[in-house]
């Protein structure tokens, strides 16, 4: 999916008391337990598969914006994108930690996080989304304004 112009109208009111967005620089620990608490019931595994000394340079590069959804202080998702900075930036990773899902938090974190990827002037926004995503992620995305431009199947080995 893609995004080829910024997010129209004024930004999502935030659906819970306490509950903010910002970019944050996380220390490797701090990462890898909010990409698991979001990302484990959907078989994210390619940040566990990376070597440490990796995906902290990853982490630590100025292109890597990870934005983090709080509420009352607590992590409770996350949107991740690299290349800023770049012409085409990719949406890399985005979700809730289940026990935050099904209170509209999910499009509060993707619209804040989209203002705030798009305030560096790229020209298009892109995702990769698949069978193991939430049901409801591409309606998300599709409300936050990025349209399908390919379709492929594609197969890994077990």
């Amino acid at each position: 999916m893609e995004m080829l112009a910024p997010p129209q109208g004024a930004p999502l009111a935030p659906p819970l008391p306490g509950a903010i967005v910002a970019c944050e620089k996380l220390d490797l620990s701090s990462y890898l337990d909010l990409y698991r608490a979001v990302g484990g019931p959907v078989q994210w595994d390619q940040r566990l598969r990376m070597a440490e000394a990796d995906l902290e340079t990853l982490l630590d590069d100025d292109a890597t914006h990870i934005h983090v959804l709080r509420v009352d202080g607590e992590a409770a998702g996350l949107c991740e994108f690299n290349e800023v900075g770049q012409p085409a930036v990719e949406l890399v990773h985005f979700g809730l930690v289940p026990a935050f899902q099904g209170r509209r938090l999910g499009p509060f974190l993707l619209d804040r996080a989209l203002r705030a990827a798009w305030s560096h002037r790229p020209e298009r926004l892109w995702l990769h989304t698949d069978t193991h995503d939430d049901p409801a992620a591409q309606s998300v995305y599709g409300r936050a304004g990025f349209r399908a431009y390919t379709r492929r199947i594609e197969t890994f080995p077990d």
